[in-house]
């Protein structure tokens, strides 16, 4: 059986003068210098977007980005040079550059291990494959179709299908040697609604590490109406009301808040300088009982599984907060190292340009004892919030607001009205602690999670079960 990494030497070095043995020899060669750390990552990535907007084709698209990264670690200093040539001659430039924060030595033997070659939790084969431009254009007009068909108040709708694969390999001077193959595809639906002079806007959508055969054999029709409920639903709401109230959170997606205003804040480099609101804080209680968090990049075909991270590390299942007692971190190699810890294959990078940095996967709150059903009926008056658009969130304080783009009343035990233009305000570390109740249907969002940080952005995602917070501000045009 043809390895991983003979199957990414293949691909990305078939016109090339460059090998993974002169990788791998390159990286022997900065063991010379007096370093902590260094590296190598290679990567080719292809990408097609299509969007249609009503019925026609608007934009189309197909790009290939490839390079490689070397990185040298010298305590906290870091040298880094990218090229974006497949040759030697630009391999040894960026070699010079990235190692001019060290002197040389005494050059070592490094002993390579292939790691986890056998993992295999997503396809190798090409997203889109051999499929016809015309079947993608078919595919994206058949939803176009049926999201009119739905409702006679859609009056605009665009769908995009984008896909790309990624081929990268690693090596570092501890010995790593690793490759992966990653398929991404995501498609997704929006329509505009308009009744009596009012337009509101609903969208869905959907994606993974899975390519076109496995899509096609989704239920597709119900991306289109899932869109078209919540545009519709729009249409009739009502001005959100202002105050602090119970708040019910829906279970996927809204998952994105527990992501950006407790996620990020256990990540390591923001706890090893100190900036983060969890800081030197495992074994501590930070969370109500109810709240068990989990950062897990081994979930079969999800948008933000990897077999290995960006570092060679295989990613693995996190747990970071257990019965509300804080018990871990989320690390890179840099900063595993200098937190006295070890590496949990969070290290991530948006591309070869880019230096890797601790970042989430699949983020996720596990389920609890409560039916989702009992949760809106204890509470008397508040909101249930089962969708979320964008917010800001402040790493160090871990204050956040986040904007619902799906959201109803709940009146005395039962959802009633739709309502618009609801703000959610808070500090993430007290919200969890308000937990008071948590549901049995935790699931993760359907894929279409993208994080940035520091100007990165890569492939997350975030779910959670129904969550009852007893206290939180709500932003609103409407006094309660």
């Amino acid at each position: 059986m043809t390895s991983i990494i003979q199957e990414v030497e293949s691909h990305l070095f078939l016109e090339s003068d460059l090998s993974v043995e002169a990788i791998t020899k390159a990286v022997e060669s900065m063991s010379r210098y007096q370093l902590d750390y260094a590296d190598i990552f290679v990567q080719e990535v292809v990408m097609e977007y299509w969007q249609l907007e009503d019925g026609l084709v608007k934009d189309a698209s197909f790009n290939l980005n490839k390079g490689l990264g070397i990185r040298s670690i010298d305590g906290e200093k870091t040298g880094f040079a990218y090229a974006n040539q497949f040759e030697k001659t630009a391999l040894n430039n960026a070699l010079t550059a990235a190692t001019s924060i060290s002197r040389a030595g005494q050059s070592k033997t490094v002993s390579f291990n292939q790691t986890n070659e056998q993992r295999r939790l997503y396809t190798a084969s090409k997203t889109l494959g051999k499929v016809e431009q015309s079947h993608k254009i078919a595919l994206l007009r058949q939803l176009d179709a049926t999201a009119r068909q739905l409702d006679e108040k859609v009056k605009q709708v665009i769908v995009s299908l984008s896909a790309a694969d990624e081929h990268m390999l690693v090596a570092g001077i501890d010995g790593t040697l690793a490759a992966d193959i990653r398929p991404m595809i995501r498609l997704n639906v929006t329509v505009v609604a308009e009744h009596d002079g009012r337009r509101e806007r609903g969208s869905s959508g959907m994606g993974g590490r899975y390519d076109w055969y496995h899509l096609m054999s989704l239920d597709l029709e119900a991306l289109a109406k899932k869109a078209v409920e919540q545009a519709v639903i729009n249409l009739d709401a009502v001005e959100a009301p202002a105050g602090t109230m119970e708040v019910v959170l829906g279970n996927g997606w809204p998952g994105v808040l527990l992501h950006e205003a407790v996620g990020h804040g256990l990540e390591g480099d923001f706890n090893r300088k100190g900036s983060s609101a969890y800081a030197g804080r495992i074994g501590q209680k930070v969370a109500s009982e109810l709240c068990t968090v989990i950062d897990d990049g081994t979930l079969d075909k999800q948008r933000g599984s990897l077999n290995v991270d960006d570092e060679g590390t295989p990613s693995q299942s996190n747990v970071l907060i257990e019965n509300g007692v804080l018990k871990g971190y989320m690390q890179d190699k840099h900063n595993a190292r200098l937190m006295g810890q070890a590496p949990t294959g969070n290290g991530r990078r948006e591309s070869y340009a880019h230096l890797p940095m601790p970042r989430m996967t699949n983020t996720l709150m596990l389920g609890g004892q409560s039916d989702p059903e009992d949760i809106i009926r204890s509470v008397k008056k508040g909101i249930y919030a089962p969708n979320f658009a964008g917010g800001q969130v402040d790493i160090t304080s871990g204050n956040f607001v986040f904007s619902a783009s799906e959201a109803y009343l709940i009146e005395d035990g039962k959802l009633t009205a739709p309502i618009k233009g609801a703000t959610l305000a808070g500090n993430g570390p007290e919200v969890l602690k308000y937990a008071s109740m948590v549901g049995n249907d935790s699931q993760l969002d359907p894929g279409i999670g993208v994080c940035g940080k520091d100007g990165q952005s890569v492939p997350v995602c975030v779910g959670q079960p129904t969550l009852k917070v007893d206290k939180l501000t709500v932003g609103g045009t409407m006094s309660s």
